[in-house]
């Protein structure tokens, strides 16, 4: 069960990290991050309806369900806005790395966890890559500072709804199947997406559908199969011990954005997400 739970999460891993290189490619972030989200919510509508008619859900549940939308919401939000002030091998780092620190964190309290010496020292070379990663020391060396902190803000705080509604969503997929907890995150973006859309036009929604229609037929499959992945992985092992497996994905996220998208600073943030990613790995495995 846990192998299959670790095969689950690292595929997720890299199917995010695709799917986020070709929100950062899109023209129009909140009308591409629309698009792949609308087929899956269309496909999985029917199979929600019928299991809430048949589950009874709690109180709590219904509560928990409420604030995971209020996270995805503002994730759907920010992360439209951090790829368009940032590069993908900077903010994408940040975004994954923030978002498992506070998981593993947040489960430790939240949830009785524990973690052992090596897994806190693995904690702080996480914070640690993810200070060198953001480029505060080394503001001068970015051309636009104002535009530099913009994106770092907005991939914090990214990270922070990533901690928020993956935390929820652990207690949510205890009620509900992993579809049925898929299919409230692919509902709860659409939702929001709507009134970006509407504001950006149908002229908008054309010409990224004639640009990028490719990209969007494969994000239709791997956004959500994705957070499915991981959904799964979670009714197989401890949240702490699988949402940092998943962050392998923050290492081919960094070197897509070098790759594909020739972004600067290769060396360093290659690295950095490098060893974010083993201090993620080190708690999973020996934290």
């Amino acid at each position: 069960m846990i192998s299959m739970a670790v095969f689950l999460v690292l595929f997720s891993g890299i199917t995010h990290a695709v799917w986020n290189l070709f929100t950062k490619r899109s023209l129009n972030k909140y009308v591409f991050l629309w698009s792949i989200h609308i087929v899956g919510t269309l496909a999985l509508l029917p199979y929600f309806i019928i299991e809430l008619l048949q589950v009874e859900l709690p109180a709590e549940t219904l509560g928990y369900m409420a604030i995971s939308a209020l996270f995805q919401g503002s994730y759907f939000i920010f992360l439209s806005k951090s790829y368009s002030y940032g590069d993908l091998s900077q903010t994408y780092p940040i975004m994954r790395g923030t978002g498992v620190m506070l998981v593993t964190l947040l489960s430790v309290v939240l949830f009785g966890d524990s973690l052992t010496l090596v897994g806190w020292i693995a904690f702080c070379c996480i914070i640690v890559g993810l200070f060198i990663i953001s480029g505060i020391a080394n503001r001068h060396a970015n051309q636009g500072e104002t535009t530099h902190s913009i994106s770092i803000l907005y991939a914090i705080v990214v990270g922070m709804c990533v901690a928020g509604y993956t935390l929820m969503d652990k207690l949510i997929v205890q009620q509900l199947s992993p579809l049925s907890t898929l299919e409230l995150s692919n509902i709860n973006y659409v939702i929001v997406a709507f009134f970006m859309v509407i504001r950006a036009g149908r002229a908008q929604i054309i010409r990224e559908w004639q640009q990028n229609w490719k990209m969007i037929l494969i994000g239709c499959i791997c956004s959500p199969a994705s957070y499915f992945m991981f959904l799964m992985a979670m009714k197989l092992a401890p949240l702490a011990s699988i949402a940092p497996i998943r962050e392998i994905g923050t290492v081919v996220g960094t070197i897509l954005g070098i790759l594909v998208l020739k972004e600067k600073q290769g060396v360093r943030r290659i690295i950095m997400s490098a060893v974010i990613t083993c201090g993620i790995i080190s708690i999973a495995i020996w934290g």
